[in-house]
């Protein structure tokens, strides 16, 4: 017979407790699991009806436009070497766009970061402002801001690039402000019984700390903009996503060209990646 809760003392009242808070874990788990399962059966199901074909009836032809596209580029291989070529000046497009909203993004991101963080920011009262400029540009996608922008000023690389740029912005600025909660402040606040302005405190007592993982983050980061940029290529806004749309409308014909982008967007970002994971690793962990 289980003695109450109050008639236990030392070892046998901890062993009762922890059991309890071990069957309350499980019981809150399991209720957040059963939640999730609904959520996920009821969001499908409802995608499902408005979609224009049932997913269901479409599993069995998933495979089918992979396959006309690999057969009709091995028919027409002799072609893809110069599909390859035709397809480079738009694939530097690609990387210029997410090149330049990188730097500006992560130029942005590192002002919000030092505005947003507790020790170091040259307005505390509006830490909390910062902190939610952040957090709205970073839950906009960019494909939103895009479709905004190519409205407002038309097609093309621009709009893509700004698009990005606001993203990423958003997002350095919450990862560089994390990595901002973990300096040391003792330099700073030498810098600052010097007489040190607060850029100065900011530059010679903070960057050097910071300076590694801003980096680390911002080839992370170039890596993700790529992507992003030939994603947005498909809603008009240039570079190899546009040429990759175009290929694919056209359908059967065409679709050794798709191939080709399809080629070169993935040997790009291997050997973006790759090189990226080299650098950060470096920067990181030091090492030849």
């Amino acid at each position: 017979m289980t003695r109450p809760a109050h008639d236990l003392t030392g070892l046998d009242a901890i062993r009762h407790d922890y059991l309890r808070m071990t069957r309350q874990r499980q019981l809150y788990t399991g209720v957040l699991i059963l939640v999730f399962i609904v959520l996920m059966v009821a969001g499908f199901d409802t995608a499902d009806s408005r979609n224009a074909g049932g997913f269901w009836e479409g599993l069995n032809q998933i495979f089918d436009f992979p396959a006309d596209v690999i057969s009709e580029a091995i028919e027409k291989a002799a072609n893809l070497p110069g599909h390859i070529m035709g397809a480079l000046p738009a694939l530097i497009e690609t990387i210029n766009i997410a090149a330049v909203a990188t730097l500006i993004g992560c130029g942005f991101g590192t002002l919000f970061a030092v505005l947003g963080t507790r020790g170091l920011a040259l307005w505390p009262a509006l830490i909390p402002v910062f902190r939610r400029i952040t957090d709205i540009l970073r839950a906009i996608p960019e494909v939103v801001i895009a479709l905004v922008l190519i409205f407002v000023m038309g097609g093309g690389p621009v709009p893509a690039m700004v698009a990005i740029a606001l993203h990423t912005a958003g997002a350095m600025g919450k990862l560089f402000s994390e990595v901002n909660e973990n300096v040391d402040l003792r330099p700073v606040e030498g810098l600052a019984s010097v007489g040190a302005n607060w850029s100065l405190r900011i530059w010679l007592g903070v960057f050097p700390q910071v300076l590694p993982n801003y980096l680390s983050y911002g080839l992370m980061r170039l890596e993700v903009n790529i992507r992003a940029s030939a994603i947005l290529g498909f809603v008009g806004a240039g570079g190899i996503g546009y040429e990759l749309r175009n290929a694919m409308t056209f359908g059967q014909g065409r679709f050794d060209e798709a191939a080709a982008i399809f080629i070169v967007l993935f040997v790009t970002i291997v050997v973006v990646d790759q090189i990226s994971s080299a650098v950060r690793h470096k920067l990181t962990h030091g090492g030849q």
